[in-house]
C-alpha cells in the first residue's frame, strides 16, 4: 500500500469517528515505516482539521467531535512511546508550559503540540484546558530565571482575546522579558500575533516543534 493511501486511511478513519479501527490503521502505518511524526501530520491532523471545518460550518455537533478526538486519543497512546524515543538526549532546551486559553476545552491540538515540544527536549508542565491567564502567570513567575516558553492554544474567536489579556499582564508583572509567548490555534494568525507583542505562532504541531526550538535559541 502507498503511503498517500494510508494517509488517506488515517485521515479518514478520524472524520468518520473510527474509534475501533484506528489503533491497527496506526500500527500498519508504523509497520510500512512510517514515522510518527507523518502519521500525524499528514493523516491524522488532516483529519482533525475537516472535522473542526465541519463543525465551524455547523455540519456535525459535539458527540461526533467527541468521537473523533477519542480515535485521535486511540491513536497518539500508540504514537507518543515512538515519538519519546525521538526525544532529544542531554541539556533541555527549556520548560514550556502548555495550556488551552480560558472558555476553552479544545484539546487535541494542545496535546498534540505538547507531545512535539517535549519530544524536542523541552521540559513540559502542563496546565491543561480553560487556563486562567492568572495561574499562567502565577507559573512563569515560579520559574523566573529559567527557559520559560509559554505555549498556549485557543480555538475560538473569543478564547484567543485573552492572549492579549495575557501579554498585559506579563508585562504588568515585569514577566514579559524572561519568556517567550508562542500562542496558536485556528483563529491565531502571524498579524495578531505582532499585535499582540507575542514571540511566535506555527500552523501544526510539527512546525510547532521547529518554532519553538527557533524561538529559544
Amino acid at each position: 500500500m502507498a503511503n498517500q493511501e494510508i494517509f488517506d486511511k488515517l485521515r479518514d478513519a478520524i472524520v468518520n469517528q473510527n474509534v475501533a479501527g484506528i489503533a491497527q490503521l496506526t500500527q500498519e502505518a508504523m509497520a510500512a515505516g512510517i514515522a510518527p511524526i507523518d502519521i500525524i501530520t499528514k493523516g491524522l491532523s488532516l483529519g482533525m482539521k475537516i472535522i473542526g471545518d465541519k463543525f465551524e460550518a455547523a455540519e456535525i455537533y459535539l458527540p461526533q467531535i467527541m468521537m473523533s478526538a477519542k480515535a485521535m486519543s486511540t491513536a497518539m497512546e500508540i504514537l507518543t512511546p515512538e515519538l519519546e524515543k525521538t526525544k532529544v538526549e542531554g541539556e533541555e532546551t527549556g520548560l514550556a508550559i502548555t495550556f488551552v486559553a480560558e472558555g476553552d476545552i479544545h484539546d487535541i491540538g494542545h496535546r498534540l503540540v505538547t507531545t512535539m515540544i517535549g519530544a524536542n527536549g523541552f521540559k513540559i508542565l502542563d496546565l491543561g484546558t480553560d487556563v486562567l491567564n492568572e495561574t499562567v502567570v502565577e507559573e512563569a513567575t515560579k520559574h523566573k530565571g529559567q527557559k520559560v516558553l509559554l505555549v498556549g492554544s485557543a480555538l475560538m474567536t473569543t478564547s484567543m482575546l485573552g492572549q492579549k489579556d495575557l501579554m498585559d499582564m506579563l508585562r504588568e508583572e515585569n514577566l514579559k522579558d524572561s519568556v517567550k509567548c508562542m500562542f496558536g490555534g485556528a483563529p491565531v494568525s502571524k498579524k495578531w500575533i505582532e499585535e499582540i507583542g507575542a514571540d511566535a505562532t506555527a500552523e501544526n504541531a510539527a512546525e510547532a516543534a521547529k518554532v519553538a526550538l527557533e524561538v529559544m535559541k
